[in-house]
């Protein structure tokens, strides 16, 4: 609807009140040139809100004040009109009076101030000061996406973790992500590092073990109480979970059962149970079944006696866990192809934690120098240790008596 001639400087005196009024507002509400925002970040002062938003309303006061004086230049013009036309409102009545903008901004210094564009041209030196974050994505198949935008992902890095293992497990990234590091992970760290972990083994155990995050913090302690009153030492436990990461992920009451199991299965002591555990830890995590099978074997394939199964698994532990597949193969070469008893397979177990391939290069050495004979009843012994554990040098130096080269040489014959 168009406005008449009568009513046109009442309108434009509304805008120029109006227009100030959301001026003075603005500026209350955003701070100055140069002062600290939110987030630590200090905004530029040819950024400030109020160049923005001041300069706005200020230009729409200048319109106002050119149409007022405009207006007073033909006011004799509007008194000269007929008796009907005296009750539009006179431009030359006293306006109401402007309140002014606070002392940091002075209308004089306004009328100074350029309009900004988004278009305009900016310096290097503004350009520079541009940053621009990549928005995070929404579904990802790496964590790398996240690191820069994840300060528990940082630290994480920091503390040596391998995000690209875990990463391989989306219900773990998931668990990081959402995880706060001063809320969630500080205190664990702090636990793990009262048990007595370094710094250089946090990285490492965190990376095998990242479900303790999701662990509560009593129940870790409970845990580790549970240990100590079966007298085990504070070493002893440090060793136990450096070796064995997801134990303390354990109820006491599956811990309780597993030391039950190893000390009735096994008819071992107390004392020899715990260092049974102590040394091999993974007896407490993993599956029972390689360890009914393995004792199977032991006993029925093998035909060694209980005694003599106790004595080599105290010994060498990881007989235990070992490969089935792995034990039958060397067992079969040492008994049949060397012939060698079964009460000197006890005293030197080592032999199945050995490689078999280095046993037959050897053996196949010495009896192709005829210095093959594994009887201590008979002169040039040689002992299934010397045999499975020294180095070449040593094995070719004091046990065959010839030199590596010939060694080798033999090697490229089989």
């Amino acid at each position: 609807m168009a406005l008449s001639a009568q009513q046109i400087p009442r309108w434009f005196n509304s805008i120029k009140l109006s227009s100030f009024i959301n001026a003075v507002q603005l500026t209350k509400h955003f701070p100055g040139p140069g002062r600290t925002l939110l987030h630590g970040f200090s905004a530029p002062a040819h950024m400030s809100s109020d160049n923005c938003f001041v300069q706005w309303g200020f230009k729409t006061y200048n319109t106002s004040s050119l149409w007022n004086s405009s207006q007073s230049i033909n006011s004799s013009s509007i008194e000269s009109r007929p008796a009907q036309d005296a009750l539009a409102p006179s431009v030359n009545e006293p306006s109401e009076k402007i309140p002014s903008l606070n002392s940091e901004l002075a209308l004089e210094e306004l009328d100074d101030l350029p309009a900004r564009s988004p278009l305009d041209p900016i310096s290097e030196e503004e350009a520079i000061q541009i940053t621009v974050c990549p928005p995070l994505p929404l579904t990802s198949h790496t964590l790398r996406d996240y690191v820069d935008h994840s300060e528990t992902l940082q630290k994480l890095v920091l503390l040596g973790v391998d995000l690209s293992k875990i990463e391989k497990h989306p219900e773990a990234a998931n668990l990081l992500l959402r995880l706060d590091f001063e809320k969630d992970i500080k205190q664990i760290l702090l636990f793990l590092k009262d048990l007595g972990l370094e710094d250089n083994q946090l990285g490492p155990f965190l990376t095998k073990n990242y479900a303790i995050f999701s662990e509560d913090l009593e129940n870790l302690k409970t845990r580790v109480a549970y240990l100590q009153s079966k007298n085990f030492s504070k070493a002893d436990i440090t060793q136990m979970v450096r070796n064995a990461p997801f134990l303390l992920s354990f109820s006491v009451e599956r811990l309780d059962n597993r030391l039950g199991f190893f000390q009735k299965e096994l008819e071992l002591s107390v004392k020899k149970t715990r260092d049974l555990i102590v040394r091999l830890p993974r007896l407490l995590t993993g599956s029972l079944e390689p360890v009914k099978e393995n004792m199977k074997v032991y006993r029925l394939e093998f035909g060694f006696k209980h005694n003599e199964i106790q004595h080599m698994i105290t010994r060498i532990p990881k007989m235990l866990t070992a490969n089935k597949w792995k034990l039958t193969q060397t067992f079969d070469f040492v008994h049949n192809v060397m012939n060698i008893p079964h009460h000197i397979i006890v005293k030197f177990p080592q032999v199945f934690n050995s490689r078999l391939f280095k046993i037959k290069e050897r053996h196949l050495f010495l009896a192709y120098l005829g210095r093959a004979q594994y009887d201590p009843q008979k002169p040039n012994y040689i002992s299934l240790d010397k045999l499975v554990s020294v180095p070449d040098e040593i094995f070719c130096g004091e046990i065959a008596e010839t030199s590596v080269e010939n060694f080798e040489n033999f090697l490229k014959t089989l």
